[in-house]
């Protein structure tokens, strides 16, 4: 791909596609900024190159053509303006042009609020087009959408190139698909087995052992045992007897934290997978399976992490996450992580300066690694 480390920046005017879809509280106020700061290094070139800076992004999901004080990026902007030590103004109404008047940079309201963002609107993609000299894709957790502000603006853009952040996620991901150091353990986790099961299928098929956690495990585990209450998708069982055939080197839990309730103040009870009770849930991999997923971890060259294993968001249910966390950073792989939750455990544990690589995409991150392209990635990689 084209990077904007290959073009002359100087003065031009910039509209670079980040991702700062950050989780935001019920004030709205920032909880995790791993994706602000991971975009920072695009823009901060750009800005020691003089560039004219426009910074669009979306957040959440807010409904077309309908203003939504509650998925505004105000809070992003002002977030912006205090870690770049740069005036950072939201402009919400832009699509007719930006008139730059000092060195500020502009951040565009959230692209979602823009009637055909989702449907690819040539129209949309076009206006988004007219706004700069060159666009610099940099949300690699978006290249798997073809959406106008990430794939249709390309079309139309007269200059377009990746950033820094997009460069580095396929670089890293490569590393893992295309010359990884064995042996290779994958660790798979979440609630849905049918949004995973062809990457846990590839996955199968590039590592050496694939660990399951979380709903994924709970649903393969339903094919022999009695689950109780535990989240599982009944929908998914064809699925799931296919991956047990397919993939024999996947790793399930032996044993399970399990409780009859979902709180910090909960009763729980470390059981066998064949002893849990009608009323109960498992909500966290038992002590047994940390000490084989520990063993396992310490032999691996190459660890690639998707998915909580657990309800960590909870301290009595995140037992797994912690151990397998600590045995990354104090293993000799390089370790690739990815996934909104996946980065929520790393950052509750401060581990984020201590895993090898953290990527910023979740859907895309999956994607690539099942299919090894992206739509935006190929489109880029066909511009000269």
């Amino acid at each position: 791909m084209l990077s904007i480390l290959n073009l002359d920046i100087s003065n031009k005017i910039l509209l670079i596609r980040s991702d700062l879809n950050v989780p935001l509280d019920i004030k709205g106020n920032i909880t995790s900024d791993i994706r602000i700061r991971l975009s920072l290094p695009t823009i901060k070139y750009a800005l020691e190159k003089k560039a004219k800076i426009i910074i669009a992004s979306h957040l959440g999901r807010p409904t077309e053509g309908i203003y939504n004080p509650l998925f505004s990026l105000k809070k992003i902007a002002i977030y912006l303006e205090k870690i770049l030590k740069h005036k950072v103004i939201l402009k919400k109404k832009y699509l007719n042009g930006c008139n730059f008047e000092k060195n500020e940079i502009f951040l565009l309201e959230n692209v979602r609020f823009n009637i055909g963002e989702k449907s690819n609107s040539k129209k949309l993609s076009k206006q988004y087009a007219s706004l700069c000299d060159i666009f610099v894709m940099d949300a690699f957790a978006t290249s798997h959408r073809m959406h106008s502000s990430t794939y249709g603006i390309i079309n139309f853009a007269k200059q377009s190139c990746a950033g820094l952040l997009l460069i580095n996620e396929i670089k890293n991901l490569n590393k893992f698909l295309k010359n990884p150091e064995k042996p290779i353990i994958s660790i798979v986790g979440g609630s849905k087995i049918s949004t995973k099961f062809n990457v846990l299928k590839k996955l199968s098929k590039l590592s050496h052992k694939v660990i399951v956690g979380g709903g994924i495990a709970n649903t393969l585990l339903s094919l022999n045992n009695d689950i109780g209450h535990s989240l599982y998708e009944p929908n998914s069982i064809l699925l799931a007897q296919e991956i047990i055939k397919k993939c024999k080197n996947i790793i399930l839990p032996i044993d399970c934290i399990v409780s009859t309730s979902v709180t910090n103040n909960s009763l729980i009870k470390n059981k066998n997978v064949n002893n849990i009770l009608k009323n109960e849930k498992i909500l966290d991999i038992g002590y047994k399976t940390i000490n084989i997923i520990k063993c396992e971890l310490q032999k691996a060259k190459t660890i690639l992490w998707n998915g909580p294993i657990g309800v960590f968001e909870l301290k009595n249910f995140r037992k797994g996450t912690e151990i397998i966390i600590k045995a990354i950073i104090h293993s000799n792989a390089f370790s690739i992580v990815g996934g909104g939750d996946t980065l929520a455990a790393v950052e509750l544990f401060n581990a984020f300066n201590q895993i090898s690589y953290i990527s910023t995409g979740g859907g895309a991150f999956l994607k690539y690694i099942e299919e090894n392209k992206l739509p935006v990635i190929s489109i880029l990689e066909n511009i000269s």
